[in-house]
């Protein structure tokens, strides 16, 4: 049984089982914390609310990757990804604070095409940044 646990094909598909699973439980916690609805927004056609979940989905693969790359177990591979969303998630509030003039959440669900890309380009960007930085 240890020959199986130790086969590419069976490690691949566990971490992307895991990811996929983590993947939709961090979609939830932002779908929790955002003041539209993700996906009824994205079925409605506004862009902006795609082009933020984009973002986030694409930055929770980016930190999964380097976590994925720098953990051989599956279990710290969770752990450290978990860290990286807390982080991409705290980066998204800290993201609205540093722009007062503009309610980042509010334009979005308002389907404000500008700020949609910039809040996606802000989470790819943050995501780099935390995933060179988890171990």
């Amino acid at each position: 049984m240890n020959g199986f646990w130790e086969n590419i094909i069976v490690i691949t598909a566990a971490r992307y089982s895991v990811v996929v699973l983590c993947t939709l439980i961090f979609l939830t916690v932002f779908e929790l914390v955002t003041s539209y609805k993700n996906w009824e927004e994205i079925r409605k056609g506004n862009l902006a609310v795609a082009m933020a979940t984009g973002g986030k989905i694409f930055g929770i693969a980016t930190i999964f990757r380097y976590s994925i790359e720098h953990n051989d177990s599956l279990l710290q591979t969770i752990g450290w990804g978990t860290f990286g969303f807390v982080l991409l998630l705290t980066g998204y509030f800290v993201f609205e604070f540093l722009l007062p003039t503009i309610k980042v959440d509010e334009e979005i669900g308002k389907g404000n095409v500008a700020v949609g890309l910039l809040s996606m380009i802000f989470s790819i960007g943050i995501a780099f940044v935390i995933g060179a930085s988890i171990g």
